[in-house]
């Protein structure tokens, strides 16, 4: 974040702007493939200056809150994307496109954001380091939601198929809020130590940035975050017939929808993973990719719980076989990962190996 404390880039301010003008031009409407083209640009730009906006706040608030930020700006984004596209939908498609994105975004950023830190933190200084007890807890509680939310349903018998009753809903929805509560008050109240980079080669402030900006700086970022959050918003509503007829059109399965939303909403974060890692702050990006997977289940899920009372469609939550697979090899990989407090290059690239088995079998199941 170099420029943290100088003027912000001009497309950063810019691109919310355009973006509510393009939502504005094209909102009621039936766009055609190369206007659908343009919003899809104007779609993209306003994400990332949505998370460049969260980044500048989330530098001023400082580690461990930071990452937070980052987490909750990204998952704003993709709850609005998923519910946007579950309404302009129906039948078998929607069910279970909220299942999708949710196990798409855990396992880009247990594998993608996790691999390409470690690997190109441990290539650049020798080991990637950070605090396995931080570190360890965070994996614990992205495994515990994925397996009670995900998992579960795909054996429970009150209702036929991969589904929660809205009784067993509810439950898991309070359980998943909760939890993520309860670390994120480990994370910033009670335990803070655990989740900051104790290395060295770092600057006076002790996290690896420039000066932090300014509280006017701040304030604006806050400010554009919610326009560019607001065009987010109504631009997936506006594509999302597109979106879907272009996943048709290349002959891929329907939950390969979940994986482009995720793919959008994580692209940022994982380039700041990396450039975390290549500060030799490797524990900064294990709080962006386990906070990100965490607040992916522990947000989404209770939202698209309480949405379900006015959508129409079933939510099928419950996993397919060979994803349940993809995600017990992930959750043994991570525990022998983070457990040695330090990782090689060997350790990033068997990640992406998974990552990349993911994607490949999501298109090609």
């Amino acid at each position: 974040m170099s420029q943290a404390t100088g003027s912000p880039p001009w497309w950063t301010v810019a691109a919310p702007v355009l973006g509510l003008a393009a939502l504005a031009a094209s909102w009621g409407r039936h766009p055609s493939a190369l206007v659908a083209g343009v919003l899809a640009a104007f779609l993209v730009v306003a994400v990332l200056a949505a998370v460049h906006h969260a980044e500048v706040v989330a530098h001023r608030v400082g580690e461990p809150f930071g990452s937070l930020v980052l987490a909750v700006a990204v998952t704003v984004i993709e709850v609005a994307l998923i519910v946007t596209l579950m309404v302009g939908g129906s039948g078998k498609d929607t069910a279970t496109l909220a299942r999708d994105t949710v196990f798409a975004a855990v396992m880009i950023s247990a594998n993608g954001i996790v691999g390409l830190a470690l690997l190109y933190g441990a290539l650049r200084h020798h080991l990637a380091r950070f605090n396995p007890e931080g570190t360890g807890s965070a994996l614990a509680t992205v495994i515990t939601l994925a397996s009670v939310t995900l998992v579960l349903p795909r054996f429970t018998t009150t209702t036929p198929g991969p589904e929660f009753s809205p009784a067993q809903l509810a439950f898991a929805a309070v359980c998943s809020l909760a939890l993520y509560a309860l670390f994120v008050f480990t994370q910033t109240i009670r335990h803070t130590d655990f989740f900051l980079h104790s290395g060295a080669g770092h600057d006076a402030d002790g996290d690896g940035h420039a000066d932090p900006p300014s509280t006017s700086r701040a304030l604006a970022s806050l400010a554009l975050l919610l326009l560019a959050l607001v065009a987010v918003v109504g631009l997936a509503k506006v594509e999302s017939p597109s979106i879907e007829s272009g996943i048709d059109a290349l002959g891929f399965p329907a939950a390969s929808v979940g994986v482009v939303i995720a793919l959008l909403v994580l692209l940022p974060e994982s380039i700041a993973a990396v450039r975390a890692a290549g500060r030799d702050d490797a524990q900064t990006s294990f709080n962006l990719a386990y906070g990100s997977a965490m607040a992916s289940i522990g947000l989404t899920i209770p939202t698209i719980a309480v949405a379900t009372i006015w959508l129409d469609d079933p939510l099928e939550l419950g996993l397919e076989p060979m994803q349940m697979v993809l995600l017990a090899i992930t959750a043994v990989v991570s525990v022998l990962t983070v457990v040695p407090g330090r990782a090689k290059p060997l350790n990033g690239g068997v990640h992406l190996v998974l990552l990349a088995t993911f994607v490949f079998l999501s298109l090609k199941p």
